[in-house]
């Protein structure tokens, strides 16, 4: 099927947060100082140059877009990528450990957000969960589920499958771990010199258990640091590999940066330290062990608000020494692991809904 390309019309920019501004008040003022406040106006002023060729907005992620659609005086649409009610509240009712100051509105959408998604030019709300969804119609928001698109494209080729399981330890009770450090240098670095770092406590906590590690790395990384790391920690490599391969007493580990959806579903467990492939590990029923980095990305704050909108999927630790003695918990509680499966399927979705929320915004116009 031929991919369709669209026109950036606006300006674009990577700024220092990476796009993390609420997570850390300090990553706003670098921002602010690298240009947010003139590429903001910049953006908007391209769309409303634009507005007289075209008579629908359809704003993805937070305020911000779906701020610039209503002030674009077009009928628009969103797709709330951002928030989710899960950061507040399970089906059970309000969750015990989410900070006082969040959900004083009743939602974890506030007041004038939910103003934007209720005016009369909204046409279609978007949500990324049905409890969401569930929660907003409390104010008559035209706010549906369609799935979440995270979880498109997640189905790995035969060809990647048989070539990144080519020489792998092939024992009865293996365990595969896939190793999840960000797609963000340098963070990603740091990330993974604290997997490393994990990695080796799970070899210690489980002698003699076959242990097979799969590090998904970013194509965009560079793949010496992440090596290096594993040397420092005494890794062997291992020759004529497809793939970069490690061994260390009764642990195998190999690197790849063409195989993601192939390591996701080879997985038993993640081991991560990112955003989307967090809750893409998730999604498809894998249990996640997760502990806080040093930012500008995955810090205390948000690996904590993740824990609360994945729920029982993440098994949240606060340090890396801390991951074997979590990984023994679960696999000793194998109901546990059923539960962690219907959790992420309610909570993620499956395949299917970039189309369906296609359809869904030509439909509301």
């Amino acid at each position: 099927m031929a991919r369709l390309r669209s026109p950036i019309l606006g300006p674009t920019q990577s700024l220092p947060s990476g796009g993390f501004i609420y997570m850390d008040g300090r990553q706003l003022a670098r921002d602010l100082r690298g240009g947010l406040a003139s590429l903001a106006w910049r953006q908007l002023q391209a769309l409303w140059q634009w507005r007289s060729h075209g008579d629908y907005v359809l704003a993805i992620g937070d305020v911000v877009p779906l701020a610039a659609a209503w002030g674009s005086g077009l009928s628009y649409g969103f797709v709330g990528t951002a928030k989710s009610e899960y950061f507040l509240r399970d089906e059970r009712g309000p969750l015990p450990q989410r900070p006082w100051f969040e959900g004083w509105s009743g939602s974890v959408y506030l007041p004038w957000e939910r103003w934007l998604m209720g005016h009369t030019r909204c046409r279609i709300a978007c949500v990324r969960d049905q409890l969401t969804a569930q929660w907003l119609r409390r104010w008559a928001i035209p706010a549906v589920y369609a799935g979440n698109p995270m979880m498109d494209n997640l189905h790995p080729h035969a060809a990647t499958l048989t070539r990144l399981t080519t020489h792998w330890p092939d024992h009865p009770d293996a365990l595969t771990l896939v190793l999840l450090p960000g797609s963000r240098a340098p963070e990603a670095m740091e990330n993974w010199r604290q997997m490393v770092r994990a990695v080796a406590v799970i070899l210690q906590h489980f002698p003699g258990r076959s242990l097979r590690f799969l590090g998904a790395i970013a194509p965009d990384l560079p793949l010496e640091p992440l090596q290096q790391a594993l040397t420092a920690a005494h890794w062997s490599p291992v020759t004529d590999q497809p793939y970069p391969t490690y061994t260390q007493g009764q642990g195998w580990l190999r690197l790849s940066q063409d195989a993601y959806a192939a390591c996701l579903h080879l997985a038993d467990v993640g081991i991560a330290m990112a955003g989307t492939a967090t809750e893409q590990c998730a999604g498809l029923g894998k249990p996640v062990i997760t502990f806080p980095g040093n930012g500008p990305q995955f810090t205390r704050s948000f690996a904590d608000t993740q824990a609360r909108l994945l729920g029982p999927s993440i098994l949240y630790v606060e340090h890396p020494d801390a991951v074997a003695p979590a990984l023994a918990t679960l696999l000793q509680h194998p109901e546990r692991l059923q539960d962690i499966r219907a959790n992420g399927l309610r909570r993620m979705g499956t395949a299917g809904a970039a189309q369906h929320i296609a359809t869904l915004s030509c439909t509301s116009t």
